[in-house]
């Protein structure tokens, strides 16, 4: 993977990608209101008009929240990127899984309030981490490899408080919370595996075309640039809301 970053053409790829990077984060910069963070009005007038144990709608919010979660589904897309064994796929989503599970009920049960545009900026540090990370800047610019595994759980952890967040924005009620946080991430895994079947076929489709290992870098190059995009979005709604 080391030799992906070294090529002069990829090196030229990169300051292609960091230009139109520079230009979508003034684009966006000046527009605030596209970036604003929050639930969808109907999903939470619903939730708030309701009371008790909710299994099915609170399943159906795990699953689209992660469904249409992209920077969740980029970070996942990162970390499975090299992985040719469904042993090791399996290993890493489980552990970035159990991150996101300890947080997502520590956060709401404990009520930890953390500004929902920092967790996410760093979601989006999360995804330039790991296409860097794909891409062997790591070893290359500091003559090591961090550990992969524990990198996944960690930021498993702040996904997880990102999850929290929109829960919170709910404002749920006490009555049958813990079992609505325990339905809510059983979608949130369901909407997971789902979102990693396509990703598997998809991926898996590409790299029997042949230019999987040519492309390798371009796809994590664009991928680090939308990491990029997401923080400066989140970061922008920080110092503006």
């Amino acid at each position: 993977m080391t030799e992906l970053f070294s090529h002069p053409r990829n090196r030229k790829s990169l300051f292609l990608f960091l230009g139109l990077l520079a230009a979508l984060v003034a684009f966006f910069g000046i527009m605030p209101d596209a970036i604003a963070h929050g639930v969808t009005e109907g999903d939470k007038g619903y939730i708030q008009e309701s009371t008790g144990v909710l299994p099915i709608p609170f399943i159906y919010l795990g699953a689209k929240h992660m469904m249409t979660g992209y920077d969740h589904l980029l970070f996942l897309f990162g970390v499975i990127f090299f992985l040719y064994r469904l042993k090791d796929v399996t290993i890493y989503v489980t552990l970035f899984a159990v991150g996101h599970v300890i947080t997502l009920l520590s956060g709401v049960l404990l009520e930890i309030s953390i500004s929902a545009y920092i967790i996410d900026a760093i979601i989006g540090f999360s995804v330039v981490y790991k296409a860097l990370d794909n891409m062997g800047a790591f070893q290359r610019w500091f003559g090591f490899q961090p550990n992969t595994k524990a990198a996944t759980f960690i930021f498993g952890l702040f996904h997880g408080f990102g999850l929290a967040t929109k829960i919170l924005d709910y404002e749920l009620p006490a009555d049958g919370l813990l079992p609505n946080l325990i339905f809510f991430n059983i979608g949130v895994e369901i909407g997971q595996i789902l979102a990693l079947v396509g990703i598997l076929i998809a991926i898996t489709y590409w790299r029997k075309s042949g230019s999987f290992m040519r492309r390798a870098y371009t796809a994590n190059a664009f991928m680090m640039m939308l990491g990029f995009l997401l923080m400066g979005y989140q970061i922008t709604g920080y110092f503006v809301s």
